[in-house]
C-alpha cells in the first residue's frame, strides 16, 4: 500500500502536534512543512522535512503530496484552502473550517468541482465519552429530548492573548466560540442536529485589553429536532480551566458529561440501561501555561489515511464542517445586533 504523502501549512503549537503524529504513521509521509516564520523562530531548526516559506511554494515544487494540512490563523484558512484545493490536494482544515458561512460554502464548491476530500478537524468526537454518547442518542433509548445544558468555561488570560499575536483579533481569530469552543457546538450538532430560534446575551468581562470581542456569552435555542439548549460559555476564568460539560434530560434518563475537556461520565441514570466501562480519554494537549482539548489528532490522521485507501469514510466531513460555522455565525448574528 502506497504511503499518503503530507504537507503541513503553519508551523505553530498545532501545525507540529500535526507533524508529529504524520511522521509516527508508518502508513504516511511527512514530505515538506510551510510558515512564513524561519525554522529558527519556529523553534524546529533540525527539520527533517523541505521548509517552504509559502503555500504557492510548496504547492509548485511538490507535485506528488496527496494532503495539505491547514494550520495557520483561522482567518486563513478558507484562503489557504481554496488554493491547496485548486492543486487538486485533499485538505484537513484545523477548526474552524472557516470564519463565515460564504466561504465554507466556496470551500465545500471546491473539493466537488476538483473531486478532493475536505476533512474538518473536531477532535472530540474521537473521545471515548463522545463516542458513547453518539450510540446512546442514535438508539433512541433516551426517548424524547427534553433540554441540552452546554457548559463551556475556560481559562485564556494574557498567557493566551498575548500582544501582537494573532489570537484576539476579529479578522484572524474570529472570536471565542471559533477559536475556543467551536469543536463543543460540533459535539452538540453531531448529537443533536440543527439549531433554531436563537437568543443570548454576551459580555466583556475582563478581555476589554486582550480580545476584539466578547470573553463569555449565555445562549439558548431550540433543537430544530425538538428540544431545548443553551450554551454556557466563557474564556475569564480565573487562573485555570473550570470545565466543558453536557447535561442532558431527556423522557427516559439523564446524562452529564464533563472534565476540563469533556472527558469523564459524572452521572448517567437512564431506564433499563447499565453504562458500559468506557475506555480512558486521552490528555489534554498542554501548552504550558494553559491546557486545550483532548490529544485526539492522530486519529483525525488515521481518518485521512483509511479514508484515501477507500477503507473508511470521513469523520468530520465538510458539510459538517459548514454547519458548525454556520451556528457560530448565526449565534454571533444575534450578539452584533445588540
Amino acid at each position: 500500500m502506497k504511503k499518503v504523502r503530507f504537507a503541513v501549512i503553519g508551523m505553530g503549537h498545532i501545525g507540529k502536534r500535526h507533524a508529529e503524529m504524520i511522521r509516527r504513521n508508518e502508513q504516511a509521509e511527512l514530505v515538506a512543512v510551510c510558515d512564513i516564520i524561519s525554522p529558527k523562530e519556529l523553534g524546529i531548526s533540525a527539520l527533517s522535512e523541505i521548509f517552504y516559506n509559502s503555500l504557492s511554494e510548496l504547492l509548485a515544487n511538490e507535485k506528488d503530496i496527496d494532503v495539505v494540512n491547514i494550520c495557520v490563523p483561522n482567518g486563513l484558512h478558507a484562503e489557504l484552502a481554496l488554493k491547496a484545493l485548486d492543486s487538486g490536494k485533499h485538505v484537513v482544515i484545523e477548526k474552524p473550517m472557516a470564519l463565515s458561512r460564504l466561504d465554507a460554502e466556496k470551500i465545500l464548491a471546491k473539493s466537488k468541482e476538483r473531486g478532493c476530500d475536505v476533512f474538518c478537524v473536531m477532535q472530540n468526537r474521537y473521545s471515548p465519552p463522545s463516542v458513547w454518547l453518539k450510540e446512546i442518542v442514535e438508539s433512541g433509548i433516551l426517548g424524547k429530548l427534553y433540554s441540552v445544558q452546554l457548559n463551556c468555561l475556560w481559562n485564556r488570560d494574557e498567557r493566551y492573548y498575548k500582544s501582537g499575536n494573532w489570537h484576539g483579533s476579529t479578522e484572524m481569530d474570529g472570536g471565542t466560540l471559533f477559536t475556543q469552543f467551536s469543536h463543543f457546538v460540533d459535539i452538540m450538532y453531531w448529537l443533536f442536529g440543527d439549531i433554531t430560534n436563537i437568543k443570548g446575551s454576551f459580555y466583556d468581562f475582563n478581555h476589554q485589553s486582550l480580545t476584539d470581542f466578547e470573553d463569555s456569552g449565555n445562549v439558548l435555542f431550540d433543537f430544530v429536532k425538538g428540544g431545548s439548549g443553551s450554551l454556557n460559555y466563557s474564556t475569564a476564568v480565573w487562573d485555570k480551566n473550570l470545565e466543558s460539560s453536557m447535561t442532558i434530560i431527556a423522557e427516559n434518563g439523564s446524562i452529564k458529561v464533563a472534565g476540563q475537556y469533556m472527558n469523564e461520565v459524572k452521572y448517567c441514570h437512564i431506564k433499563d440501561y447499565t453504562m458500559p466501562t468506557l475506555a480512558p480519554s486521552n490528555p489534554p494537549n498542554d501548552y504550558g501555561p494553559y491546557k486545550g482539548s483532548a490529544q485526539n489528532h492522530h486519529y483525525v490522521i488515521q481518518n485521512v489515511i483509511d479514508k484515501l485507501n477507500g477503507n473508511a469514510s470521513i469523520t468530520t466531513n465538510a458539510m459538517d464542517g459548514l454547519k458548525v460555522v454556520d451556528i457560530i455565525e448565526r449565534i454571533y448574528k444575534e450578539r452584533d445586533a445588540r
